[in-house]
């Protein structure tokens, strides 16, 4: 059962991650309903999508010190409760799009809370295909343990080949759920997190 957090608590900020070169992709919708269900849950939202991550210069070259975009990504991580990274599957793995603007996250390595240390992390992959839906998520989940982050229990693989993630919706009630469940277990784990801070 999901648990919405108590409404007399500052919201946590989730920041979601993911999207392709193309507007409107399947993976930024895919990312897009899940940051709505972790609002319905009580969340603050954020969306770095595709045209976002697509302006972001290679990471550590110079112009990428410099880039408003990265360094408001730094800061948004820096202040996040929670991550959903999402990344279309191309060649079995995640795209360079994705990856590189999560190789931002380097610039947090020396902080207090490097990386995403403690923090929930949703995933999702969507691919054209099973295969690649499969091994992107095995990889998003192999990056969010090297980055010190907790993946949440369920991470959604979505076979995007039928269309059925397009202007904004799905029209597959049962990855709706699927899409919803990983936005809400990252608010969960959140709170979880919070309530174990308290008492320490």
């Amino acid at each position: 059962m999901v648990t919405r957090l108590e409404t007399d608590e500052i919201k946590p900020l989730v920041i979601g991650i993911g999207g392709t070169a193309e507007p409107g992709s399947s993976t930024e919708v895919a990312l897009s309903l899940a940051l709505a269900a972790a609002r319905e849950a009580g969340a603050e939202t954020r969306l770095f999508g595709g045209e976002a991550l697509r302006l972001l210069p290679h990471y550590l070259t110079p112009a990428s010190r410099e880039h408003e975009g990265g360094r408001e990504l730094v800061a948004c991580i820096r202040r996040a409760e929670g991550v959903i990274l999402a990344s279309p599957g191309y060649h079995g793995s995640i795209s360079g799009l994705v990856k590189n603007a999560i190789d931002y996250l380097e610039d947090t390595a020396k902080d207090e809370r490097p990386y995403l240390h403690g923090l929930p992390v949703g995933l999702i992959a969507t691919a054209y295909g099973w295969q690649a839906g499969g091994s992107t998520l095995t990889a998003l989940r192999s990056i969010a343990h090297a980055l010190r982050g907790w993946p949440t229990p369920f991470g959604a693989a979505i076979n995007s080949s039928g269309g059925i993630l397009k202007g904004g919706q799905c029209k597959d009630a049962a990855v709706a759920g699927q899409l919803a469940l990983v936005g809400q277990q990252v608010v969960e784990l959140a709170g979880l997190r919070r309530g174990a801070a308290k008492l320490s």
